[in-house]
């Protein structure tokens, strides 16, 4: 059996989607649900889901503390589904191409420190580009730059408000992020 562990930081729709998908993986296993904020809706997916939560608050957001609680846990994968803290290279290094990220732009265009949500939306908008996507990617020791596993994109209009934006870009998140990472697993598992 192959444990994961998802990070959040916000509402956790991306988190809902991966931990739905999985329930029909019968050899992969969504164990937990790590989160930084303690008001995050992601909380309530973790409970919707029936599995375990935690929350990484700046007691438990240390390197040593944080590789115990996940050997504890017996994790074997990372998902950062719109998790906003810099993973510590400790952590990294430990899980070593076992840590994947989903980003809202097509890296390596809008992407790297408080490039996030609409943030990253707004400067695609105001750059006038014609396309958007996603990006998923392993994480390394830098926001953002570690090797791309998928992009996926969709077309902009002249018009479009951040609110569009971000509607076409979850659409994209939640028709692709669950398989990608599941073939990521598996090719990994190999």
């Amino acid at each position: 059996m192959i444990n994961i562990e998802i990070w959040a930081s916000g509402g956790g729709t991306n988190a809902d989607k991966i931990l739905s998908y999985f329930k029909n993986i019968p050899h992969i296993n969504v164990v937990s649900l790590g989160c930084n904020r303690k008001d995050a809706g992601a909380f309530k997916i973790a409970e919707k889901h029936n599995i375990a939560s935690y929350l990484w608050d700046k007691q438990s957001w240390e390197p040593s503390t944080i590789i115990k609680e996940l050997n504890n846990r017996e994790i074997d994968f990372i998902v950062l589904a719109g998790f906003l803290k810099l993973v510590p290279k400790e952590v990294i290094q430990a899980y070593e191409g076992r840590i994947v990220n989903i980003h809202p732009s097509l890296l390596p265009k809008y992407g790297g420190k408080n490039m996030y949500g609409d943030y990253v939306h707004q400067a695609v908008i105001d750059n006038k580009e014609v396309r958007s996507g996603i990006t998923i990617h392993e994480v390394n020791e830098e926001f953002d730059k570690g090797k791309i596993i998928a992009q996926f994109s969709t077309s902009l209009n002249l018009n479009d408000d951040i609110k569009e934006l971000k509607n076409n870009i979850q659409l994209l998140e939640h028709q692709h992020f669950s398989s990608i990472i599941h073939s990521w697993i598996m090719a990994k598992s190999e």
